[in-house]
């Protein structure tokens, strides 16, 4: 029997319920539950509004002001919400939660490959030794001192426009994002494999796919749900600072972070400084949200924080 299964109650059950019992958390969690459902009916929340994001009302602009919106905040009326872009007239609201879909479905896609592959590769790393540990452990090194972000920059730049951005985003951001997760795995292993449950299955003719998945991983699942929440909000931080760069998603396509990189010329002459608030709220709310979340998370999994009321 896997030592995953500690008394009465799991220590992963535990864990859950320290996050319910924690408020920061559960601000978190239901921040993140409000934005994953705006998110998933963005579409049909742009419908209602009656508008969409690439229609452009040039007659809502002011040419006497640079093309900035009429009107008080930004041109916020009942027919735009968050009112219109500078330069387009095209609608704000339409863009900050098309925006928002597309920064949180990077970020969880990325999310997830970086978690099943670091978690794979550290635990088998850990697991089987040897060569292969040594193999990864360089490639590890190898990644950590990769110029990152230059590279991705120059990627942008290099790789031919026809090529999905959003794709090129996910690949980049994955090949690079397994790394911290597969040491920390690999370390937290190593001292497992060497553990009576592990020699027992070991002898008993498991396989080591068998040892991986139902003894070791079990035993892996704190630190793999801490650093996955704790990767989202990171990964919608680097998909904003890429599109903030001009080497993230291209327009038309909505990108938050593009939004509040083409905010910033008008919030600097004073012609707009609306332009900022909508987009910049709504990518705060969404790394406080998953932020917020991971913290709980963390320190319920933390063995240092670990005490039931």
């Amino acid at each position: 029997m896997s030592s995953s299964v500690a008394g009465t109650v799991s220590p992963t059950r535990q864990a859950l319920r320290r996050v319910r019992r924690d408020r920061s958390a559960r601000i978190g969690a239901v921040l993140v539950a409000l934005l994953i459902v705006i998110a998933a009916v963005a579409p049909l929340l742009v419908k209602l509004s009656g508008q969409d994001a690439l229609t452009y009302h040039i007659d809502l602009l002011d040419p006497a002001r640079g093309n900035a919106p009429k009107g008080a905040i930004g041109g916020v009326s009942g027919d735009h919400w968050f009112g219109i872009e500078p330069l387009t007239g095209r609608d704000l609201f339409s863009i900050v939660v098309l925006g928002l879909r597309t920064s949180l479905f990077i970020a969880v896609v990325v999310t997830a490959i970086t978690t099943v592959v670091g978690t794979l590769v550290g635990i088998s790393a850990a697991y089987f030794g040897g060569w292969y540990d040594a193999v990864v452990s360089r490639l590890l090194d190898f990644l950590f001192g990769f110029p990152q972000l230059v590279f991705m920059i120059a990627l942008g730049i290099i790789i031919p426009a026809k090529f999905p951005r959003w794709l090129l985003l996910i690949l980049v951001l994955s090949v690079f994002g397994w790394a911290g997760l597969a040491r920390l795995i690999r370390n937290q292993a190593k001292s497992l494999v060497a553990r009576e449950f592990v020699e027992a299955a070991r002898s008993v003719g498991s396989s080591g796919w068998h040892v991986i998945t139902r003894e070791l991983l079990p035993n892996l699942l704190g630190p793999v749900l801490v650093i996955a929440t704790l990767s989202i909000p990171g990964y919608i931080g680097a998909e904003a600072a890429l599109s903030f760069l001009g080497v993230g998603v291209p327009p038309p396509t909505p990108s938050l972070g593009r939004s509040i990189s083409d905010s910033i010329a008008w919030v600097y002459t004073g012609a707009d400084p609306w332009f900022l608030v909508f987009p910049g709220a709504m990518l705060f709310l969404a790394v406080l949200g998953f932020t917020l979340l991971g913290d709980g998370v963390r320190d319920a999994f933390d063995v240092r924080l670990r005490r039931d009321h």
